[in-house]
């Protein structure tokens, strides 16, 4: 006899029951899994949103603090530029500014007996011009620096020369040029001169000499437009060292 199975077909397990088929319930799950990653995304994004508006408004606090501060101290930041400003003007000038005092100190400690002295300017520059001053010196402007033109008349040559060598004893100085150095040409020549009060040449043994003093060594001091470290003295006031020198006043040099 054929084996009859007698269980109804919804309780059987296991035996022929028919599968379900067809893409459907891929689609589906393909469809939950998509919604899932963008729900994920989605809550993600939202903080990541929130995280950086947090971060924002903690910065421009920080900001917003930082230029109060800045605000206070800028009254203190714009004293200190000022401060610094002024002290390095201060030093520029300090390192700049020549002794003049001090060489006309030292110019009247070695003028000899036997010399004296008609015109003498002191100048910080070639270019620096000084009314009452000496006459032009084609010399002048071989130093770039501090240097005295001097003018005046001494007892013979052998005067001039010791003059010389007593302006070399003045420190500071690195040369000594003589422009010019001559005596009178014959007597009325000498006694002209002391008539028309042009010539310090009184007798025929006095020479008249034109002298130019360099600084090199000595920086160039700084000279305004109108020549404020310029000055031009006679031969009192270099004796006599006067303040006034040291200021870089301009005075008229006249007979010693």
């Amino acid at each position: 006899m054929r084996p009859v199975n007698l269980i109804p077909p919804e309780q059987r397990r296991g035996e022929n029951r028919p599968l379900r088929t067809g893409p459907l319930p891929y689609v589906l799950i393909g469809a939950l899994a998509l919604v899932l990653a963008g729900v994920t995304a989605l809550v993600l994004t939202g903080n990541q949103i929130s995280e950086r508006k947090d971060e924002i408004t903690v910065l421009k606090r920080e900001d917003a603090s930082a230029k109060a501060k800045a605000e206070r101290l800028a009254a203190y930041a714009q004293f200190q530029a000022m401060s610094e400003q002024r002290v390095a003007t201060v030093t520029s000038l300090a390192n700049s500014r020549f002794d003049w005092e001090r060489v006309m100190r030292e110019l009247a400690l070695v003028l000899p007996g036997d010399v004296w002295l008609v015109s003498l300017s002191a100048t910080a520059t070639p270019g620096t011009t000084v009314e009452g001053g000496s006459s032009d010196s084609n010399l002048r402007g071989s130093a770039q620096g501090p240097a005295l033109a001097i003018e005046g008349c001494a007892r013979g040559q052998e005067g001039v020369a010791g003059f010389v060598t007593a302006l070399k004893d003045i420190d500071g100085v690195t040369r000594v040029v003589v422009e010019s150095s001559e005596l009178p040409s014959d007597k009325s020549e000498a006694g002209s001169g002391s008539e028309s009060g042009e010539d310090c040449r009184t007798r025929e043994f006095i020479a008249k000499f034109s002298i130019v003093v360099a600084f090199d060594a000595a920086p160039i001091p700084l000279v305004g437009s109108e020549g404020e470290e310029a000055v031009a003295a006679t031969p009192e006031e270099a004796e006599a060292a006067s303040d006034e020198a040291s200021e870089g006043s301009e005075e008229s040099a006249g007979e010693g």
